[in-house]
């Protein structure tokens, strides 16, 4: 199964760290966080893998070298192919249909990492079933919220104000092509932005969408305190 990882972001949050490369190629014991990422794909046997890239494109160059010699790889640059003015969590996966064809894919975030056990649970499931997933968190509000019902989505709620459940959206996803379709449906949010999951809100009206509990651990890596952090994960 295709991968899609979405890489194309500045990582304004990483401050000084991201200012000449992308964030997924910061250091993190002596190795790019990719490729902690990779390692995890590659021990649940995917590797075929679509990269979206954009800011500092270049700087991936002599990691693709280096790094992923066993993996098939194809790099897809967001900003020459949508623009930079085009922005929002669902512009990678806009930009990777003709790509990705009619065949399922997971779609994630690289600065995310799952682990094995994780990744494996997407690809067993059934052909033709779209999936997002979800991980029970102290904190669930300043993460989007997941309404299920049986194990199916219902809908997803950003960034509640208040305490309204604590199934938060880890930022996985296995799509069908169903996905273009409805992508083309959604608008910009009041952030200005053409969010991902106003895409799988609707998606979810539309067709099933099953809820599958992340059970291992789940890391976001966006900020400065956590190269040390997940330093201690990939130790």
């Amino acid at each position: 199964m295709k991968a899609v990882i979405a890489a194309a972001g500045r990582g304004t949050r990483m401050k000084h760290l991201s200012q000449n490369k992308p964030k997924h190629l910061i250091s993190v014991n002596g190795r790019p966080w990719m490729s902690h990422v990779f390692d995890n794909m590659r021990a649940a046997g995917i590797k075929d893998i679509i990269l979206v890239v954009g800011y500092q494109a270049e700087a991936w160059d002599s990691f693709l070298k280096n790094e992923t010699h066993d993996l098939s790889i194809t790099v897809v640059n967001q900003f020459k192919k949508m623009g930079e003015d085009r922005y929002g969590t669902a512009v990678p996966v806009e930009c990777v249909e003709d790509v990705v064809g009619t065949d399922d894919f997971l779609f994630f975030y690289g600065d995310n990492v799952y682990a094995k056990e994780d990744f494996s649970q997407f690809l067993e499931v059934e052909s033709g079933q779209s999936c997002i997933g979800g991980m029970r968190h102290e904190d669930p509000n300043r993460f989007g919220v997941l309404f299920e019902e049986g194990g199916i989505l219902k809908n997803i709620v950003e960034k509640p104000e208040e305490f309204i459940g604590d199934l938060i959206n880890v930022g996985i996803y296995r799509f069908t092509a169903d996905i273009f379709g409805v992508l083309k449906k959604i608008e910009l949010s009041p952030r200005g932005e053409y969010e991902l999951t106003d895409a799988v809100s609707l998606l979810a009206q539309e067709k099933s969408v099953k809820v599958i509990p992340v059970s291992d651990y789940w890391m976001d890596f966006g900020r400065p305190e956590d190269v040390e952090k997940s330093g201690e994960r990939f130790s």
